[in-house]
């Protein structure tokens, strides 16, 4: 992977996944942040950073740099649909939606608009950088160029906004839906020159070919990749340290000693990690054949709708592995075109994920990092949180 050191940051290509590196000195300050020298007059704080033209007001540029460890505000990259989900810049009660400071929340619904617009208001959007922090001091990984929206979502769906609470004290923030386009490598004294002269010019040639369909006809060309490795390490389904264990160990705690409770969650989890309808119920307690939870996805019309039967079955294990006994029992009991899903605190062990994959049997898997992420996307990103959904659940079991 092509990784730029500090000296070459002024005349360096934003290419997809790099990693630009901050000044190596000591002692660290804003001083070293690689983003100005990058993109001349940037800023280097925060997770939103415009360059304006004086003249018109006007953004031409926006910077969205993302920690990746906010619990209550995750952002996210999805690289199998290249699709951005970015929260806004109203993280904290006691202001309005479009009321902050650097009027983050105010930038994003003006270029949502452009959006969906004519194409005289598409060239009127700033573009648009996705960065992510590094792992060492001030460094910066570069994700990709975006746009507003995405290819299946309307107006009024890639940009939402959300409550949330603090301390008991209730606030709106934005959801917003980018794309990330299907350019590898984007001439960076391209951006630079816009950055410089603060006027957008996407008539250069330089401009990606995938902005400019964009800008043209409105179409959407993500940047997708499809994982090569679909054998997960033990280390990729284990949850990392911080609010993503604790809310595992806090599953663990409460269920250690009641898997049939734990039954009851791992459906409520399944229910959560995909927005499908769906129907679910958890098998008897004392007929548990290796199915602790039957039910279906419906998909299609509401008209003609098409029912997709799953079996379920959950493992809270503090230490212990998902192996292969655990999975050939659930994989024993799947129906014909049906298919399972394993929930676990734990991990699933290499030779039962390999042979999964292997034999292509159609089987999901919900590890500890899994079900981590999907409470904390939903906004259960604490163990006051985490208890409260826990009571509200209410999943049939079958008699």
């Amino acid at each position: 992977m092509t990784d730029f050191k500090w000296d070459d940051l002024d005349s360096a290509d934003l290419v997809v996944d790099a990693t630009y590196e901050s000044k190596r000195q000591r002692p660290l300050d804003l001083s070293c942040e690689p983003m100005t020298r990058l993109l001349p007059g940037i800023g280097n704080m925060g997770g939103f950073r415009k360059k304006v033209n004086p003249r018109t007001k006007a953004t031409i540029g926006l910077v969205l740099m993302s920690t990746g460890k906010e619990s209550e505000w995750p952002d996210e990259l999805d690289t199998i649909q290249g699709i951005y989900t970015y929260y806004g810049d109203n993280r904290k009660p006691g202001t309005g939606l479009h009321e902050t400071p650097k009027k983050g929340n105010e930038e994003l619904r003006r270029i949502f608009e452009l959006a969906h617009g004519s194409a005289e208001d598409r060239r009127k959007c700033p573009v648009i950088l996705i960065f992510q922090s590094g792992g060492r001091d001030h460094d910066a990984i570069f994700k990709g160029i975006a746009v507003p929206g995405a290819k299946n979502l309307t107006a009024g769906e890639d940009l939402v906004a959300v409550w949330a609470s603090e301390k008991g004290k209730r606030y709106q923030n934005y959801k917003a839906i980018f794309t990330i386009l299907d350019c590898g490598v984007i001439d960076g004294n391209w951006v630079r020159d816009i950055f410089r002269t603060k006027e957008l010019d996407f008539d250069d040639n330089r401009t990606p070919k995938a902005l400019k369909k964009w800008i043209e006809k409105g179409e959407y060309h993500p940047l997708i990749s499809e994982p090569i490795k679909v054998i997960r390490s033990v280390e990729e389904q284990t949850p990392p340290s911080g609010i993503h264990k604790d809310l595992i160990d806090e599953l663990i705690r409460t269920f250690q000693d009641d898997p049939y409770g734990f039954e009851e969650v791992a459906a409520g989890l399944w229910e959560l990690s995909i927005n499908v309808d769906m129907k679910i119920d958890l098998t008897r307690k004392w007929r548990d054949g290796g199915r602790d939870a039957v039910g279906y996805l419906v998909i299609g019309s509401t008209i003609d709708p098409l029912k997709i039967n799953f079996a379920l079955e959950a493992k809270c294990y503090k230490t212990s592995r998902v192996g292969v006994k655990e999975m050939s029992r659930l994989i024993s009991r799947i129906k014909h075109r049906e298919f399972g899903v394993m929930v676990t605190t734990s991990v699933v062990d290499a030779q039962a994920y390999s042979e999964v994959k292997e034999d292509g049997h159609p089987v999901v898997v919900l590890a500890g990092r899994d079900l981590a992420e999907i409470l904390i996307k939903k906004g259960i990103n604490s163990k006051e949180k985490l208890s409260l959904w826990i009571e509200t659940l209410d999943i049939k079991r079958l008699t």
